[in-house]
């Protein structure tokens, strides 16, 4: 019976002892469970978070180009210079095309080489500057073969066409420089304003009408108008007659006029003779034809430039300041800050790059009041822009801010 009742007992206890194992795996089983599918979401949550990160950096770091032609250095340094600024700024960016040196007659080498940038699927912009006729076509074709890619352009082609196949197009103002440059020679002090041209430069509609822009202006302002022609470097001995009328002119109207007289020449190498003559007889000079302190000053004051010194333009502005000081001609003399040609390539690229940095479409920088902005903020110099008029509404021309020494 003991033994009996001893079986029954130990029967029992493992019963108990195996129902509490029961137990004791059921209550288990729930949190081993629980934490395999923690680890198994966070792994699937690690592998997501990776692959959006991975894909936001593929978005950031997708590689663009902006493709910029221009002459060669030979034919035009300035625009030339400008773009292989930006090329040493931004190497990873900024491609730079140059044009063939016969541009004027090779139109089809010009397309050509405007046209090859749009065969690189990185290139999402395409920027254009030469003083040519001509060029629409390549654009035309840019628009056909990549609608992506949007395209700026200084040229002398028809605002209209530009306009209608350009996203953008720049270009110095030259007729609102009519106005400007008599209004600044009479805030300057002059009295009475001399423009020395030749024939076949007023046949020419931009300065004919710049000129009468001139003539009309300082009827308004009560200043005198003097017109004279020189001798035409075109047809004639070249530049040395022009020049020497110039020597033998100006000092006879600064003494018929006064000092207080602007001299203004609708070419360049007259500045030379101008400009050598402005701080002998002391007149004003409020705006060369191509305003910038690369033009005349340098070889007319001997100003030690060095290849590193090129593209520093308030150092240059500096150093004639302080020759105008020596010469007591200190606001007698303006012009720009930079050249223009160089102006704008360098913003037609930094435009280009804050668009794509920044997701803009050409709709969101056409405006007056968008560029003059973004050149304040952005440009070694600020800019005040004008449309070409009414249906030009891609088409913005410019004048750069003064600088007075």
């Amino acid at each position: 019976m003991k033994k009996k009742l001893l079986c029954t007992a130990l029967l029992l206890s493992a019963t108990v002892i195996a129902a509490c194992g029961a137990n004791t795996a059921e209550s288990a089983a729930p949190e081993t469970t629980t934490e395999a599918k923690a680890q198994e979401q966070s792994a699937e949550k690690t592998e997501d978070t990776a692959a959006a990160e991975e894909s936001q950096e593929s978005e950031e770091t997708e590689p663009y180009k902006i493709g910029i032609v221009t002459p060669t250095l030979t034919v035009s340094e300035d625009e030339f210079r400008g773009a292989a600024e930006m090329v040493e700024k931004y190497p990873d960016i900024v491609v730079h095309k140059t044009l063939p040196e016969n541009f004027a007659t090779d139109k089809e080498g010009c397309i050509s080489v405007v046209t090859s940038l749009a065969d690189d699927p990185e290139i999402k912009y395409i920027l254009f500057n030469n003083g040519m006729e001509g060029i629409v076509p390549a654009f035309q074709t840019v628009r056909e073969k990549r609608p992506d890619i949007v395209t700026m352009v200084s040229c002398n082609d028809d605002p209209a066409l530009l306009n209608e196949y350009v996203d953008i197009s720049l270009t110095t103002d030259w007729n609102r420089r009519g106005v400007t440059i008599p209004t600044k020679a009479h805030e300057m002090g002059a009295e009475t304003f001399v423009f020395y041209s030749f024939p076949t430069h007023m046949a020419t509609e931009s300065k004919s009408i710049m000129r009468d822009n001139m003539k009309k202006t300082c009827e308004e302002l009560g200043m005198t108008w003097v017109e004279e022609s020189t001798p035409d470097p075109q047809t004639g001995n070249g530049t040395a007659a022009m020049l020497q009328y110039l020597r033998e002119d100006i000092p006879r109207k600064i003494e018929e006029y006064g000092p207080n007289t602007n001299i203004f020449g609708t070419n360049c190498p007259m500045y030379d003779v101008i400009l050598d003559e402005a701080f002998k007889l002391k007149f004003i000079v409020a705006e060369q034809c191509c305003p910038t302190p690369t033009q005349a000053y340098p070889t007319v004051l001997n100003l030690e430039i060095t290849e590193d010194d090129l593209g520093d333009y308030t150092k240059i502005n500096n150093m004639i300041s302080e020759k105008a000081a020596e010469a007591d001609m200190t606001g007698r003399l303006s012009g720009w800050a930079m050249p223009s040609s160089v102006y704008v390539p360098q913003l037609q690229v930094e435009l280009a790059k804050y668009m794509h940095d920044n997701d803009l479409t050409p709709d969101d920088v056409r405006s007056v009041e968008f560029l003059n902005k973004f050149t304040e903020e952005h440009m070694p110099t600020g800019a005040d822009f004008q449309t070409g008029g009414e249906g030009l509404d891609n088409y913005f021309m410019l004048i750069l801010q003064d600088v007075f020494y």
